[in-house]
C-alpha cells in the first residue's frame, strides 16, 4: 500500500497542533502566554478582522493579565493621535472626567468608527480606568494611537499648542496651513494634486517638524504638552508623504505608515522611560512578522518585523488570531455603511480548515524555540480581513503565512460573532483610503 504524503505530513501537523493548543474558556487559561511574555518589552496584539467581538475580547483579556502581572504601562493602537490622546487623558483621570468610555468613544468620527466605537472598546477602557484610579498618577497606564491619517487634526493640535507657549514659532506652522488650505481640510484632494502638479506641502511640513522639534522638547512623562505636539508634528510629516505616494499607487504608502507606527511606537518606549512596557494592538498584517508571508517578496515591512528587527526577539512576543467561521462588521465599499455579514467556514488548505479540523474549539497555543515542525514550518493561507469585505471572493483574504515565523503566540476562536459598534456608522463623505499587501 502507497501511502499519500500529504496525508502523512496533515496527519504530523495535527499531532503538532494537539501538543501546542490549550483549552482557551477563560482568562485563567492565559497563563501559559503571561508566562511566555515573562520581562518582554513589548508585545503586539494582532486580530484578523476589524470587526471580530473575540478578538477585541480575547485581546483585553490578554492586556488586563499583563498590565495587572507584568506591568505594562502603555497601550499603543492602530488609530489617530488626536483621537486617542484624548482618552489616554480620560483613562488616566486627566479630562472628561464626567463621562464613561461610551461617551469618550462617541467623539470618533472617522470612518470606520465601528473600530474603536464598539461595546467591546468600551468595556476594556472602562476596567483601565478603574484601574488607573487606584494607581499614583505617573504609574497610570496609557493609551496612544500610532496611525498617520490625521494630517488636518494634528495641523491644527499644533497650531493650537504654538499660539499659547511659543508664539514667534507660529509662522512655520501658518506656511504649512497655508499650503494645505486649498485643498479643504481633503488629503485626498491634496495628494492628487500633487500627481498632476509637481508643487508639494513637503518643505513647509519639514521647516514645521522641525521648528516644533526645537520648541518642544520633553524631559520625562510628566510633559504631556510637550510631547503631544512633538507627536502631532511626526503624524503631519508622516501623513503629507503618505497620502502623496499612496495617490501613485506606489505601495511604499504601505511602509510609510507602518514605519510611522513602529517609530511612534519607540517615541513612547523612550518617553515612558526604559521601565516602561508597551502592548500594541492592531490586524494582524501589520502584528505579524512580514517575513513570514508574501508581503516580504512584494518589498513590504510591518510593526511585528521592525519590532524584532530593532529590539530583539527576547524583548517582542508577537501574538496572531484566527477563526474557523462565523459573522463580523465590515462595510462592502470604502466610506460605506457598517453590517454584520457571514464570514464563510475556512477553505482547503489553510491554517484555519487545519486548526478547525484538528481542535473544533477555541484554544491557545505558545510556540517554544523549536518551530521546525510540520504546522510550524509549513506556508499555508491565514485568513485576514480588512474594513471592506466581500465574502463571496473569499479567497482573496488568505494571505500565505508559516505560522512559526509569523508570531510566538496564536489564540484560535473558532467560531466568530459580530463587534458590537456604539452607534452606525453613515457613509463617509469622504473615506479614508487605505493600502493593504497582497493577500489581503
Amino acid at each position: 500500500m502507497i501511502e499519500d504524503p500529504l496525508g502523512v505530513l496533515l496527519q504530523a501537523a495535527a499531532d503538532e497542533i494537539r501538543s501546542l493548543a490549550r483549552p482557551l474558556a477563560s482568562s485563567a487559561d492565559l497563563t501559559p502566554l503571561v508566562e511566555r511574555v515573562g520581562d518582554a518589552r513589548f508585545v503586539a496584539l494582532g486580530e484578523a478582522s476589524h470587526g471580530t467581538h473575540e478578538y477585541y475580547r480575547w485581546r483585553a483579556e490578554v492586556s488586563k493579565r499583563l498590565i495587572v502581572e507584568r506591568g505594562f504601562t502603555w497601550i499603543g493602537v492602530e488609530g489617530d493621535w488626536p483621537d486617542c490622546w484624548r482618552i489616554d487623558r480620560w483613562v488616566r483621570g486627566l479630562d472628561d472626567r464626567e463621562l464613561d468610555a461610551a461617551g469618550v468613544l462617541a467623539r470618533f468620527d472617522r470612518w470606520p468608527t465601528w473600530m474603536w466605537a464598539n461595546r467591546e472598546v468600551a468595556d476594556f477602557l472602562d476596567w483601565l480606568h478603574a484601574h488607573n484610579e487606584k494607581l499614583p498618577e505617573p504609574e497610570r497606564v496609557g493609551f496612544y494611537g500610532l496611525d498617520v491619517y490625521s494630517l488636518w487634526e494634528s495641523l491644527q493640535e499644533i497650531l493650537t499648542w504654538l499660539g499659547e507657549h511659543a508664539v514667534d514659532s507660529l509662522p512655520a506652522a501658518l506656511e504649512a496651513w497655508q499650503c494645505f488650505l486649498p485643498f479643504h481640510e481633503d488629503p485626498h484632494r491634496y495628494a492628487w494634486s500633487t500627481r498632476l502638479v509637481p508643487e508639494d506641502c513637503e518643505d513647509d511640513v519639514v521647516d514645521l517638524l522641525v521648528e516644533v522639534r526645537r520648541r518642544a522638547r520633553p524631559t520625562d512623562r510628566r510633559d504631556d504638552e510637550e510631547f503631544d505636539v512633538l507627536q502631532n508634528a511626526e503624524v503631519v510629516a508622516a501623513a503629507e508623504r503618505y497620502y502623496r505616494i499612496m495617490v501613485r499607487g506606489d505601495r511604499e504608502s504601505w511602509n510609510i505608515r507602518d514605519i510611522h507606527m513602529a517609530d511612534t511606537v519607540d517615541r513612547l518606549a523612550a518617553h515612558q522611560g526604559p521601565a516602561s512596557k508597551g502592548l500594541i494592538w492592531a490586524h494582524n498584517t501589520h502584528v505579524g512578522d512580514a517575513r513570514a508571508t508574501d508581503m516580504a517578496a512584494g518589498g513590504l515591512v510591518n510593526i511585528g518585523e521592525l519590532l524584532r528587527r530593532r529590539h530583539g526577539a527576547r524583548d517582542v512576543v508577537l501574538v496572531g488570531f484566527a477563526g474557523f467561521g462565523g459573522t463580523v462588521i465590515a462595510a462592502d465599499a470604502w466610506g460605506d455603511p457598517d453590517r454584520v455579514m457571514q464570514v464563510p467556514v475556512a477553505r482547503v488548505p489553510t491554517h484555519e480548515r487545519l486548526l478547525h479540523q484538528t481542535l473544533g474549539a477555541p484554544a491557545l497555543l505558545v510556540f517554544g524555540a523549536d518551530r521546525s515542525g510540520p504546522w510550524l514550518s509549513s506556508r499555508l493561507g491565514h485568513r485576514a480581513i480588512g474594513v471592506v469585505y466581500a465574502p463571496e471572493r473569499e479567497h482573496g483574504n488568505f494571505v500565505p503565512t508559516v505560522m512559526g515565523r509569523r508570531y510566538d503566540a496564536l489564540l484560535w476562536c473558532e467560531r466568530t460573532t459580530a463587534l458590537r459598534p456604539l452607534h452606525r456608522e453613515a457613509r463617509a463623505a469622504e473615506p479614508e483610503f487605505e493600502t493593504e499587501p497582497t493577500g489581503f
